[in-house]
């Protein structure tokens, strides 16, 4: 949950125009992201027949691609004053990814509340 609340974090404060305190927040959610995508990994390695647990570790992966990227846009080594647009964008894909991420997470669920029937008066 850590890189997902960060990530959000770091949204809202671009769009308040708080850019350092959003790289501040995306630099703090990379290692918890990073790890998030091993132990997604690793849980697929041990139960590879688990189609989504593959599919979510790809997509913390995706996510943490993004985040590297969004953060070295916006370095201090860009020297910009403003936000780039590239920043912007990884910024945004990330939120994609993690949306993705939760409705895949919600498809066991729904497919386990199809087969629940009520039970017999």
């Amino acid at each position: 949950m850590l890189p997902i609340v960060l990530t959000v974090i770091a949204a809202y404060a671009d769009s308040r125009g708080a850019h350092g305190l959003a790289f501040d927040a995306l630099l703090g959610a990379i290692p918890f992201a990073a790890v998030c995508a091993l132990v997604g990994f690793g849980a697929y390695l041990e139960d590879r027949t688990d189609a989504v647990e593959g599919v979510q570790a790809l997509l913390w992966s995706v996510a943490l691609g993004l985040l590297v990227l969004s953060c070295a846009a916006r370095s201090p080594a860009a020297r910009t004053e403003s936000l780039p647009a590239l920043g912007r964008s990884a910024l945004v894909g990330c939120l994609a990814v993690l949306v993705v991420k939760g409705v895949v997470a919600l498809v066991p669920l729904v497919r386990r509340a199809a087969f629940i029937r009520p039970a017999k008066p």
